[in-house]
């Protein structure tokens, strides 16, 4: 009776919240998403700033004051980005230490009495566990699976993947990590963080999520992708440094790995929030070294300091930790492809058939990692314990019920450990610090070592890629940490040198293993540098992290790059691909057909083209008084969306509408969640129009069609733009802008400068209508050239007596002399008109 009363329980409650939104903004979906592998949904952001009337009046309205409030307002979030997402580093490392410190106390205890019972607690209460975090993930949060790093990267990159930032999966991947890792899966909680830092980030940047209510108007001050993209950033690197204590590694991080963009402005916040991170941990750590946080102490937060080990490398010694960089290599390589092929399987195939077939799936891995991890020590026969210092803090054996180095578990006698159960029946941070720990040669057997090298690669390919989160940094630290011990025993052996510490080659292993696989250098040498303390080791860990990556790429892709590659995530890298040089832009278009609109549309038409097509971007064309068709500028399908919800800019009239009346500005939270077969028009709003001047980018990139297609690339990626308009080579120059054009004093006047290209611009209009008149013979041609010299002039000579300007300039401008006057003692206005040049016909 009362089981059947807690399922139906827990039947009620997936029901309600699977009816919930899958949107913190009510998201529904949306047309123009293109659908990947297993169904979810990715769309590309606008990371470029539209230009439009409604931009520019805001723009306008801006005094220095808002300015100044912007700016503080992004700086007081990077701050609660730092204190968030420490907090729950914080709160994942105490629970999971705890979790594990209870699961191994409960069975050191039972072991005592029986093995039997001891096992079956060990496998029960792993099983749990694991069984928690996958239950949260397939029923709650189906986003929160995996590391999120390449998600992560692909929104970074302009790729939005559908639920990666939702309050949601915040919520999944925090208690998810918790469950999986101090399950003794195979796999660590440092790329979940990341992720976590991330939708802190976002949620943040949106005012907080609306579907829970835990919104705040006053935080909903950042409205474009392009504001959330930098707050994104900030929350990448806290995850890193709060999940390795290393803020700089978190810094560079961000920069190396996961953004496409960067400036110097956003490396201030970034480096901020991680300062703020590292003061968060510390504090927290300080706390809870008064015993307050239960089993979380001398474990918790990563860091294996090595200071008092290898002091002194010799030249002999590169050699072995070379061959240490090419293992690194080959079985990094090996680990991304292993993994590549079974995820592959794995989402096309097993996940297909539903969630249980998941929580199947993650619960068999559970149990075989936790038979191998307890069945496999049984097997090994215990060693005496080394003679140890007096002065020494290592103990040997450890006593009953504690872990660390020297654990005895099935020894008969007291004076004996279990190798293999030191690393094996152990937390991965304890296993690590037991590798790297100095001063403890022949602790570990070759075939133990062995062994476990062989078991825990194995694991870890499995479990990659199951439905729970999961984070591959510190498996593999692990992986690494293992034969490179191995290499250490054998240079040990061999050298026979008494400095020689076999922990300093387990570091290298780690950092090899990692380079390897991941592919990162400069953020993955300093994070190495700050977990390990030892920064005289920097030099030999930048070898070998330069061989291991350089023996990967010899093989095939990072594996975040390849996990992209498999979830959909269409990445844009560093480097387009060499066949690009041989393209052109108007091959890379091939003969799809334009769908634009005309300047003033009919909203039937709009609709009409809007259901039949999914594209997000239109050219806006516009004729002029000789028919000529001219590109006007660029609209977004989400802002057609709502100018058709909001009708108000709707006209009777289908004559373009005054351009000095503006437009209802369009903020780009009205835009999230629109769909065309949510939109309800009457038979009278169909025959309606819009004039879509006021609403569209004036100035979208336009690139002639046969500029190569690794120009149009670089272009496309480093601006992080979502469209390019390809046109035909132009046919004439108005201007041409060189650096000197761009250096604008910062002290001139802004109303001169206001006035220069006011009156420039009047110029310039002027020129083009007179252009398009029928000029019948070079007289007419004259006449009008004349004409537009004179008021150049004139308008010049106003401009030099108003603001009191040098006479001679005056005198040179009237009689009309060449354009390339000196500039070294003329005024900003009189360069403007020097500049200026009418272009004149053959």
């Amino acid at each position: 009776m009362l089981s059947n009363h807690l399922q139906n329980g827990i039947e009620t409650a997936r029901l309600v919240w699977s009816r919930l939104p899958n949107s913190d903004d009510e998201a529904l979906d949306e047309v123009g998403l293109s659908k990947k592998s297993d169904g979810s949904r990715s769309e590309s952001l606008d990371y470029e700033v539209i230009e439009n009337n409604a931009y520019r009046e805001e723009q306008a309205q801006r005094g220095k004051l808002m300015v100044g409030y912007y700016v503080g307002v992004k700086w007081f979030f990077a701050l609660l980005i730092g204190i968030g997402t420490g907090l729950a580093a914080v709160f994942i490392n105490i629970s999971v230490e705890n979790f594990a410190g209870w699961k191994f106390q409960l069975t050191f205890s039972i072991i005592q009495k029986s093995y039997v019972a001891g096992f079956l607690v060990y496998i029960l209460f792993n099983l749990l566990l694991v069984f928690s975090s996958v239950y949260i993930v397939t029923q709650f949060a189906p986003a929160a699976a995996g590391s999120g790093i390449p998600e992560i990267k692909g929104y970074l990159n302009g790729v939005d993947t559908h639920g990666i930032l939702l309050f949601r999966t915040l919520i999944g991947k925090i208690f998810g990590s918790i469950g999986s890792v101090g399950g003794g899966l195979a796999l660590g909680k440092e790329g979940p963080l990341v992720h976590t830092g991330a939708c802190i980030a976002s949620l943040l940047g949106q005012g907080g999520s609306t579907k829970y209510h835990l919104s705040s108007r006053w935080l909903q001050v950042f409205k474009t992708d392009r504001d959330r993209r930098d707050l994104v950033t900030c929350g990448c690197a806290a995850g890193v440094a709060a999940a390795f204590r290393a803020p700089v590694g978190g810094v560079l991080f961000a920069l190396e790995e996961v953004t496409s963009w960067w400036r110097s402005q956003l490396m201030w916040r970034v480096f901020f929030t991680s300062a703020v991170v590292a003061v968060v941990v510390r504090t927290a750590m300080g706390w809870c070294k008064s015993g307050k946080c239960g089993h979380f102490g001398s474990g918790g937060f990563i860091i294996w300091d090595i200071s008092d080990g290898q002091e002194d490398y010799s030249f002999e010694e590169l050699l072995p930790m070379a061959i240490i960089g090419v293992i690194g290599g080959l079985l990094g390589a090996l680990f991304n492809q292993l993994t590549l092929y079974i995820t592959y399987w794995r989402r096309n195939y097993l996940h297909k058939k539903g969630s249980r077939v998941k929580m199947i799936e993650v619960c068999l891995v559970s149990l075989i990692t936790s038979v191998i991890s307890f069945g496999l020590p049984l097997l090994r026969k215990c060693s005496p314990c080394p003679e140890v210092e007096l002065n020494s803090s290592i103990e040997c054996p450890r006593p009953p019920g504690m872990y660390g180095n020297y654990v005895n578990f099935y020894c008969g006698k007291d004076k004996e450990y279990n190798d293999l159960a030191t690393i094996f029946f152990n937390t991965q941070d304890d296993a690590i610090r037991n590798l790297f720990s100095a001063k403890t040669i022949h602790e570990y057997s070759a075939q133990s070592l062995l062994t476990f090298l062989v078991m825990f690669y194995s694991l870890a390919v499995v479990t990659f890629g199951t439905a729970v989160p999961a984070g591959q940094f510190v498996p593999g630290i692990m992986i690494g940490s293992t034969y490179g011990r191995l290499v250490g025993m054998f240079v040990v052996n061999f050298y026979k040198k008494l400095n020689i510490e076999e922990g300093t080659y387990a570091l290298l292993g780690a950092a090899s293993f990692l380079g390897g696989s991941m592919r990162m250098t400069v953020s993955l040498c300093v994070i190495m540098v700050e977990i390990t303390n030892n920064l005289k080791l920097l030099p030999l860990i930048m070898l070998v992290l330069l061989i291991s990556k350089a023996v990967g790429d010899a093989f095939n892709e990072g594996l975040y790059e390849e996990q992209a590659r498999l979830r959909g995530i269409p990445l844009l890298e560093s480097r387009p691909k060499y066949q690009m040089r041989k393209m052109t832009a108007k091959e890379a278009c091939g003969n799809k057909k334009v769908v634009y609109f005309p300047r003033v549309v009919k909203v039937a038409d709009v609709v009409s083209i809007l259901q039949s097509n999914e594209h997000n971007g239109f050219p806006v064309i516009d004729h002029t008084r000789n028919g000529e068709s001219l590109v006007i500028g660029l609209m977004l399908r989400s802002h057609l969306l709502v100018l058709l919800q909001s009708k108000v800019d709707f006209q009777h009239s289908p004559l373009p509408s005054d351009p000095r009346g503006g437009g209802k500005p369009i903020r780009q939270v009205e835009i999230k969640g629109i769909s065309i077969d949510d939109i309800h028009l009457s038979s009278d709003d169909l025959e309606m129009y819009i004039d879509l001047a006021p609403f569209l980018n004036p100035s979208p990139y336009v690139v002639p069609e046969d500029m190569s297609l690794s120009k149009v690339y670089n272009l496309f990626r480093q601006l992080g733009l979502r469209h390019i308009l390809v046109v035909p080579r132009a046919s004439r120059v108005i201007g041409l802008i060189t650096r000197k054009d761009l250096l604008i004093e910062d002290n001139e006047n802004s109303e001169t400068v206001e006035l220069q290209s006011t009156s420039v611009a009047l110029v310039l209009n002027l020129w083009e209508e007179l252009e398009f008149l029928p000029l019948k013979n070079i007289l007419a041609v004259h006449a009008v050239e004349n004409l537009i010299t004179n008021i150049y002039s004139y308008s010049c000579l106003f401009m030099e007596l108003l603001f009191g300007l040098d006479t001679k300039i005056t005198r040179w401008l009237k009689m009309g002399s060449s354009v390339s006057s000196p500039r070294n003692n003329s005024s900003s206005v009189t360069r403007v008109c020097a500049s200026f040049q009418p272009v004149k016909y053959c």
